[in-house]
């Protein structure tokens, strides 16, 4: 992996931290801000809906008509990939997070015409949309299949654990989740991804390749609330 070595910085995290200077590459790396030791997302999650509702509103006040042909091709390239660039590593774990970055969404949705008498869930549904969470969702049991049966599956021999059981309920490649004393532990994409991988139906986990799991795992979605 290549690091930006202009934008990386050194976080310093505990009490009596010595705070010692490192190079990568040749090059001094900066402190981060003592405000970022709370390693706390939602700062990032403000940014990210603040920008996503500024190109929104431009939209709004460019175009004039609000149609679904106008303001999905629109939305899609321009607004979302804001709420989900890097989302993997900044993803929020609140649910005042989640709920700020579904709300751009639920905004872009209303601003087209002829939906006005649809809930926010059947609107998405009308336009064979997602919600963004359950496009985080998405991302990660992809994620997963790369690691158990795609191109990083030796990588994911060291990531999770094959449960061994007599059960023929479920798929047939149940992982086995593990325990944990810290609640933040439900957070690790190893650990919240597996009750995710069980829950999927057979079909979608035997998939023959990435693109037929892609496909079977969004009509498997489609049925999740």
């Amino acid at each position: 992996m290549k690091f930006n070595k202009a934008k990386c910085k050194v976080l310093h995290v505990g009490w009596g931290n010595p705070k010692h200077d490192y190079r990568l590459c040749g090059v001094w790396i900066e402190s981060s801000p003592e405000d970022d030791e709370s390693l706390n997302m939602s700062q990032q999650c403000a940014l990210a809906a603040q920008k996503a509702i500024h190109i929104l509103d431009c939209i709004k006040r460019s175009v004039t008509s609000m149609s679904r042909e106008v303001i999905l091709p629109l939305y899609s390239p321009l607004v979302r990939p804001h709420l989900e660039y890097c989302v993997q590593l900044w993803g929020p774990q609140y649910r005042r997070d989640m709920e700020l970055l579904e709300r751009v969404q639920r905004r872009a949705m209303k601003l087209i015409g002829g939906l006005e008498h649809l809930s926010y869930e059947d609107r998405l549904r009308e336009l064979g949309l997602f919600s963004l969470e359950k496009r985080r969702l998405r991302g990660d049991l992809i994620a997963a299949f790369q690691y158990l049966k795609g191109a990083y599956r030796k990588d994911g021999e060291g990531l999770f654990i094959r449960e061994c059981s007599d059960r023929t309920r479920g798929n047939g490649f149940k992982l086995k989740e593990g325990r944990f004393r810290l609640d933040v532990r439900k957070k690790f994409f190893t650990v919240g991804v597996v009750r995710h991988w069980n829950r999927v139906p057979r079909e979608v986990v035997d998939a023959p390749s990435l693109e037929v799991f892609r496909a079977r795992l969004d009509g498997a979605l489609g049925y999740v609330v």
